[in-house]
């Protein structure tokens, strides 16, 4: 059972409010299983909502800087408005179903550095809002994902980093406001390649796995042979050789660029 203790103190002799998550494994599409408990105080306080969200920790640019934003980007309310009474303890459970577009925060058992999700709680008492700390979950791929991600161990590419970015990957079915990008660094025999990073845009019945190499500043293209955007099924992509269709494509691009 995973959980982080979340101290929400509203005023003197206030209630305490406590997250505890079930299982904090999950994978996009999933469900987040937990329980609000909230410590009544030494008053009777009327607690006018309580809430649960998933929050992310995203790269967005400022002028020639990134800076790091927290963005809430699903959010649901448990129930109405109810009276804490002192010394009580109110148990409020929770379902929290995770977007099929959420970045993947572990691979191969490992967490990726700068991948920062979790679960929030906000109460409302008397026309405020007090948050806790976040309740970070380990969000695992998806097999198609993982299909994917063993393609390029499988060639010798090597984990480099990953991180959120706010904005949009143009041409895809994303939603949410931020992208998450892994970057690969290459095996020596593809010459002049730097890296390659791959992102995932998914939603209940497909994915589009959107590849790019030697990124510039604004090379987001599909007219550029560095790009390849295409899509995945989450229940057939057993019938294609990934490493195979990778390995075609760098070969094509490096032949051009004569790196090969």
């Amino acid at each position: 059972m995973g959980f982080k203790k979340l101290l929400a103190s509203l005023g003197a002799g206030g209630a305490s409010v406590e997250t505890v998550l079930t299982e904090a494994n999950v994978v996009p599409g999933g469900v987040v299983q937990g329980e609000v408990r909230i410590q009544g105080g030494t008053v009777d306080q009327r607690i006018e909502g309580l809430s649960v969200g998933l929050q992310a920790r995203v790269e967005v640019e400022s002028g020639d800087h990134e800076v790091r934003q927290d963005i809430e980007f699903t959010k649901v309310r448990l129930g109405g408005a109810f009276e804490a009474k002192a010394g009580a303890v109110h148990v409020v459970p929770f379902g929290l179903e995770i977007p099929w577009e959420t970045p993947v925060t572990m691979i191969a058992g490992q967490h990726l550095h700068g991948m920062d999700i979790g679960v929030t709680t906000e109460l409302e008492i008397a026309r405020a809002v007090d948050s806790g700390d976040l309740d970070p979950i380990n969000v695992h791929p998806l097999p198609a994902q993982q299909a994917i991600l063993d393609a390029f161990i499988q060639l010798g590419f090597r984990f480099k980093s990953a991180d959120m970015e706010r904005g949009h990957i143009r041409g895809t079915r994303q939603r949410l406001p931020f992208y998450q990008e892994i970057e690969f660094l290459p095996p020596q025999h593809y010459r002049g390649l730097n890296q390659v990073e791959l992102s995932f845009v998914a939603d209940e019945r497909e994915m589009d796995v959107v590849l790019e190499m030697d990124k510039k500043p604004g090379l987001f293209s599909e007219g550029s042979d560095s790009y390849r955007a295409f899509t995945v099924g989450l229940h057939d992509f057993g019938n294609t050789d990934w490493a195979a269709y990778l390995n075609q494509w760098l070969a094509d691009v490096g032949g051009r660029r004569n790196w090969l």
